[in-house]
């Protein structure tokens, strides 16, 4: 029940899911990327847009390894790319308009990093009229426990409970597992 008005459509949002993002050491790795495939593929099946988010910086530069796409997901020619340098995918980016474009109202939102750019684009997505459902079992996180954050598991664990919860005026957070996704 997004507060934009006339956009009644659904996207998948995949952020971030590059190879100097998800590193070997990233809890459940191969699972979030499985996931995401599926969810991928079953947007693809069911007509749904699938929107891609890739993050630029010092450490991921434009065309170096870091900054590809892990080779596990292939992004259609057809489908937005969306290039951030901040964590919320909608500052100063595309994403707005590819999404205005679609009449696109809610966000299924997988990727990484849990901590950083997922929890940043949940919240600028509900702050924008959104709703946004965080797909639980398709996001990760680096391990940042020598600067003193929780342990990764602990993060996505509680980023999935207090985003279960999230609701604004006429906007609905959320979480829902890959099995569960219906497009």
């Amino acid at each position: 029940m997004t507060t934009l008005t006339q956009r009644p459509h659904t996207a998948l949002l995949v952020i971030d899911v590059q190879n100097g993002v998800m590193v070997p050491s990233s809890p459940y790795r191969d699972d979030v990327i499985a996931n995401i495939r599926t969810l991928v593929d079953q947007a693809r099946a069911a007509g749904t847009p699938v929107v891609w988010v890739q993050h630029q910086d010092e450490h991921l530069v434009p065309g170096t390894e870091g900054w590809a796409y892990v080779p596990e997901l292939k992004r259609l020619d057809s489908e937005p790319l969306i290039a951030k340098s901040y964590p919320d995918s909608f500052e100063d980016t595309a994403l707005e308009t590819a999404l205005a474009e679609r009449a696109v109202g809610h966000l299924l939102v997988a990727g990484a990093q849990t901590d950083c750019c997922i929890r940043s684009t949940l919240h600028g997505a509900l702050t924008r009229g959104y709703d946004a459902t965080l797909v639980a079992d398709a996001h990760t996180t680096e391990d940042l426990t020598e600067y003193g954050a929780p342990a990764p598991e602990q993060v996505i664990a509680h980023t999935n409970l207090y985003w279960s919860n999230q609701h604004a005026p006429g906007r609905r957070g959320g979480t829902v597992k890959t099995a569960e996704v219906s497009f």
